[in-house]
Order: C-alpha cells, then structure tokens, then sequence
C-alpha cells in the first residue's frame, strides 16, 4: 500500500512545477507585457462584478428569498469572497503570472489539480461570457424599443425562440471586444475603465433619489424567510459577485505586481460588497419586498415607483456599461487561462503565439471571441447559467486548500503578501463555498460533474501525454 502511494506521488499529474520556472515563462519571449497600472487593476475587478447583478439579481433574492435580509445575504456573500479573495491575494503576490487560480494550483497541487481548475475556469468564463452577451442584447432591445426603434425578432433571438434565427446584437459586442483585446491591453483597460465610471455613476445616482424617499415600515418584518431565507439569498445572489477572480487573470500585465495584486483584488470586492449593500437597502426601503416578484428590473422599477419615470431608460444605459465591462473582463480572463495552460502544454501550443506587434495572444483571443459569439448568437441560455455559481465555489475551494497546502510544503517560499489567520481564513472559505454548493440546484450539481468528467478524459488523452515534463520543487526552497 505504501509504495502505491509513493508511486502516486511521483506520477505525473501529482508533480508540481516550481514556483520560479513560472516566473520564468513571464519574463522570455513567452510574457506579456506589463502596461496596467494599480487604478486600471481596479476597475477590471469593479468592471469584472458590477454588471446586471446588481441591477436584477437584487430584487429577485428580495422578494423569492430574503425579505429586506437581501441586506444580510449581501453581506455573508461578500464575506465569502473576501476569504476566498484573501487566498487568492497571497497565491498572486507569489506567482504573479497570467494564469490565475489555474496557474497556483500547478505550484501547490500539481498538474492533475491545475487541469482540474484550469477546466471549472473554462466552464465558468465561456458560459458568462454568452449568457452576459444576451443580456447585453436584450437591454439594447429594450433601449431602442423605448425610442421606437424595433428591432426585427428574427435578428434578436436565437432559433427556437420568437421566431428568432441569431442573436445579432450579442454576436456583435463580444466580436467588438475582442478586437479591443487584441489590439492591446492597454486600451481595453482604458476603455473598461470609462466604462465603469458611467456605471458607478448611475448606481450613486439611484442612491442618491432614493435615499429620501425611504419608509422604514418597508423592511418590516426584516426577515420574513427566517435565517434559511438569508442563507438561499446568499446562494443567489453570489452570482451578482462573480468574477472578480478574473482581475488575477491581469498577473502578468500589472506593474509592480507583488505590491498592486493583492491590494486590486481586495479592495475591488470590499467597494463592490458596499455598492450591492447600499442598493439593497435602498431598494428594499422604496419598495416593499413583495412587489418585487417577477419584477425583471427591479431598479428602475423603484425609480419609476417614486415618480421618476425616465428611470427605465438610465437604469438600461448603467446595466449595459455594466455589462459591457464584464464581458470585456471575462473574455479577458478566458483568453489568459488558455494561454497559461497552452504555454504549458496542457492544451495545443496554437493558445499560446503571440502576436509580434500587438504582444498579446491574438490567436486565443480570437477563437475564444468567435466560439462564445457563435454561442451567444445561436444558443437559448437557461438555466446552465447556473454553472457559473458552481464552477466559482469550486475554484474557491481548491485555491483555498492550496494556500494549506504550500504553507506546508513550503514554508519559507517568500510571501509579499501573507493570508491572515492562518489556516482559519482557507478553512471558513472552504466550508462556506461547499455550503452554498450544497444549497445549488441537484441539476447545476449534475450538470457540473459531467463537465469536469468530460474534462478528466481530454485530459488523459491529451494534457497527460503532452504536459510539461515538471519537477517537483525542494521541500523548503528559498524564493528570490
């Protein structure tokens, strides 16, 4: 038995690759170049979370969940990422590589734990990517509709639905930005960022109106659902805070990396937790929480309800620069962890080319803008936007238990940016996005088994035999 497990061990998909051969790779002709600043971080990982979330995730935890509580369910969801956010800072100071959570896990657990990840990752991305792509174009729809201009049904729909035959509008944005993201980073950054400065200034506009037309005998009872209630609210309106893992998907293309990564991913999720809270308690305190239910719009449904009826229209253009932002990011982040994992040779080499006068992986980034357009545009997304939670809970969990592991394994590797509390943080983070999971649908649990089961056999077709040949590091290295 024990030589099994020594054979284990040594096997391929356990060995682990030093920290520094990553750090390596980002600096040959393999890296990209380092052109974002600490402000531009930021807004990628305001950008990457403050999208329709907010503007529709609110009202339906409110009033099919929560209560007035949606309050408290935002709270215990932002805590959940702040842990989760806390590993996820100290692995970036570390390996400050594209790559992500897919990239730490091949430090810390080894290849099989890297594909494992770098495939949930995929999940994740691709499916936000079109169903936010869907979203965008029916905001658009709505918006135009609003001026008179009717878009024909065949043009806005994918087959099956309304008579429709593609979904032009979400084919269109996701192909626009990624032409941005392949010009360059610099200039998606710049434009992410205008972006979500006209977003954030709608969202303090609607605090702003609101804030005096508040009854206080809206939030009574606070919790009608009871503790049960706030806890499934949590579990909804977790989605609103998707994606701001995705700002670690800029390791490699931020300045002064160790110093400006985990400041960028903590201080993006506390502002945003802010953001959702104020909103919530606004809203909730216009409108009672029953009059919410099966209300699409719920903010600009409170705007109307206190007399502004223009609300309609500037809540639809703060939800599409919302959205715009997160398909940018996470189209973004897509793209980056196919390069790591090509550039590892998990995947075909054809993911990691750069493009010689751009300097950014141009070919990646146009297969992944092409397939998920293709899907936004000819593909119903239900319910499988579901996986989105699942996938984000699961990384969580595995970056968690790797911060365990290589505190272990490697405890003088040198650490800009140190996890407080160890090992309780990892711990509660652990045991907070297996919670939710468990409070998931059995179908998104289904679901997501077969696609990390699909994932295991490519991997033992393909990654297995062409994977890098990794050595597995010291058992104390000392880290420059």
């Amino acid at each position: 038995m024990l030589s099994i497990l020594q054979s284990l061990k040594t096997h391929p998909m356990f060995r682990t690759k030093p920290i520094e051969h990553f750090i390596g790779q980002s600096q040959g002709d393999q890296g990209l170049r380092r052109v974002l600043h600490p402000y531009e971080l930021l807004m990628l990982g305001i950008g990457a979370v403050v999208g329709t979330g907010i503007f529709v995730i609110t009202g339906i935890a409110a009033a099919d969940y929560s209560g007035p509580s949606i309050i408290l369910s935002f709270i215990l969801a932002g805590i959940v990422c702040i842990l989760a956010a806390l590993c996820y800072a100290e692995f970036s100071a570390m390996v400050p590589v594209a790559g992500s959570a897919y990239t730490y896990c091949y430090a810390s657990l080894g290849e099989i734990w890297a594909w494992i990840i770098g495939w949930d990752l995929i999940l994740e991305y691709a499916v936000s990517i079109s169903a936010v792509a869907v979203g965008w174009s029916a905001y658009v729809v709505s918006l135009l509709a609003g001026f008179g201009i009717a878009l024909p049904a065949e043009l806005v729909n994918p087959p099956g639905v309304s008579g429709g035959l593609v979904n032009l509008p979400a084919i269109a944005v996701i192909l626009v930005i990624t032409g941005f993201l392949i010009i360059g980073m610099k200039e998606s950054a710049r434009l992410n960022t205008l972006i979500v400065i006209v977003n954030v200034t709608i969202i303090l506009l609607f605090l702003a109106l609101g804030y005096g037309h508040i009854d206080p005998a809206n939030w009574h009872p606070f919790m009608p659902y009871g503790w049960s209630g706030v806890f499934a609210g949590t579990a909804i309106v977790f989605f609103a805070y998707i994606g701001f893992d995705a700002v670690l998907t800029a390791a490699e293309e931020v300045e002064d990396p160790q110093k400006n990564l985990p400041k960028g991913i903590i201080a993006s999720v506390v502002i945003v937790m802010i953001l959702y809270v104020a909103v919530a308690t606004i809203l909730t305190g216009i409108v009672p929480y029953g009059d919410l239910h099966d209300i699409g719009a719920p903010v600009a449904f409170a705007l109307n309800r206190i007399g502004i009826t223009g609300g309609a229209a500037l809540i639809s253009v703060g939800a599409l620069c919302g959205i715009t932002s997160v398909i940018l990011v996470t189209l973004y982040g897509q793209t980056r962890i196919f390069f790591a994992m090509a550039r590892d040779g998990l995947l075909p080499g054809f993911f990691s080319e750069i493009h010689a006068t751009f300097k950014t992986p141009a070919k990646v980034t146009l297969v992944v803008g092409i397939v998920t357009s293709i899907v936004a545009g000819f593909v119903p997304i239900g319910v499988i936007a579901e996986l989105v939670n699942i996938g984000t809970l699961a990384a969580f969990i595995i970056v968690a238990a790797g911060i365990l592991v290589l505190r272990k394994v490697q405890p003088s590797a040198k650490r800009p940016f140190r996890c407080p509390l160890m090992p309780w943080i990892p711990l509660l983070c652990i045991g907070s996005c297996a919670y939710l999971i468990l409070v998931l649908p059995g179908l998104t649990q289904m679901r997501f088994v077969i696609w990390m089961l699909v994932g295991l056999c490519l991997y033992f077709l393909f990654g297995l035999k062409k994977g890098c040949n990794t050595v597995e590091p010291p058992a104390d290295p000392e880290m420059v």
